[in-house]
């Protein structure tokens, strides 16, 4: 019989910290969510939500109050590519007051386990410029050349993970996210992932006319579905290994395939419109999941077309509960 603990998710109003918190639930957890905002979508299961600033050390020591024995730390300010391009001094400052804070004040109350998310933008960009990208191993991240702000401040908060846990016997855990998508998550705004932003682009776009697309739609990435990444993250902080660790998935796409795969799914037909101006990140990313099969015995799983066939259908839904689409399409199957 497992042991029911008392488990912070922070960052719990955002998308992969709610479905966390659904998922410790269900697995019969007393769980606490903390974030600057409720959770957008639908409301939390956890035991008890609160709103916390965690840029303020004083809101980190009240949301580890009541031994607490693992700590999610996945809040974070962050978005899509558009986003983090952009905003590289107040991602950078925002995130490290969280990051420092909550490991500190997980340190003042004597959590067993801190797991800290990280990103997939500490690789190095050098590593990244062709699109039939070699995959990323974790050792990769070095010597360091990650990216602007969002990057960098994961990278050094690594780092601090490491430090406290060498220094202060803090119990951590270090996972490298490789673009996560589903249901519940952000699909537009600025802050919204490719996924996301696809989708929402196909279900208001009439069949046959243009869409747009940020870049030649050459550039690469895998994509994980949100199950696999809950799952990854329960198994990570069991496993008791600290270094860093990818999850994501080895399913390599361009963003073309991406907006095809997505087309299929609401059986719609579109011109494919580039535009070169925008941000498209690096050329080629994609996750080497040697180290987590070794470690965890697993890895991510779901194929993108069937994550695809998910999460394309809510945010439909969404847009028509929002009066933006007349009528449901037919999908195909």
């Amino acid at each position: 019989m497992k042991k029911t603990m008392r488990i912070l998710v922070t960052g719990a109003g955002g998308f992969i910290g709610h479905h966390l918190v659904k998922r410790l639930r269900g697995d019969g957890h007393w769980v606490r969510g903390v974030d600057i905002k409720s959770p957008e979508y639908e409301k939390s299961e956890a035991n008890d939500f609160q709103l916390l600033d965690l840029r303020e050390y004083q809101n980190c020591l009240a949301s580890v109050a009541g031994s607490i024995d693992e700590v999610y730390n996945l809040a974070a300010d962050m978005g899509g590519i558009g986003y983090i391009t952009v905003f590289h001094a107040d991602i950078a400052r925002n995130n490290i007051l969280i990051n420092a804070h909550m490991l500190e004040a997980a340190r003042q109350k004597n959590v067993s386990r801190f797991l800290f998310s990280s990103s997939a933008c500490v690789y190095a960009q050098s590593k990244q410029k062709a699109a039939d990208v070699t995959p990323l191993r974790e050792k990769d991240a070095y010597p360091a050349e990650p990216e602007p702000g969002y990057g960098w401040e994961k990278l050094y908060a690594e780092e601090l993970c490491n430090y406290f846990r060498q220094d202060h016997r803090l119990d951590t855990r270090i996972v490298r996210f490789h673009n996560v998508y589903g249901p519940l998550g952000t699909y537009e705004g600025g802050r919204e992932k490719a996924p996301a932003a696809i989708c929402r682009k196909v279900a208001l776009a009439e069949s046959g006319n243009p869409i747009e697309i940020w870049g030649d739609g050459e550039q690469t990435r895998s994509f994980m579905y949100v199950d696999d990444c809950v799952e990854g993250l329960l198994r990570i902080m069991a496993s008791g290994f600290h270094d860093a660790l990818n999850l994501g998935t080895e399913e390599l796409v361009t963003i073309n395939e991406l907006v095809d795969i997505t087309s299929k799914v609401a059986g719609k037909s579109f011109v494919k419109k580039h535009d070169v101006s925008k941000p498209q990140g690096v050329r080629g990313r994609n996750s080497d999941n040697s180290l987590a099969r070794k470690i965890l015995g697993w890895e991510p799983s779901l194929p993108l077309a069937k994550g695809l066939a998910i999460t394309y259908p809510w945010i439909e839904n969404e847009l028509v509960k929002a009066g933006r689409i007349a009528r449901k399409a037919v999908h195909a199957d």
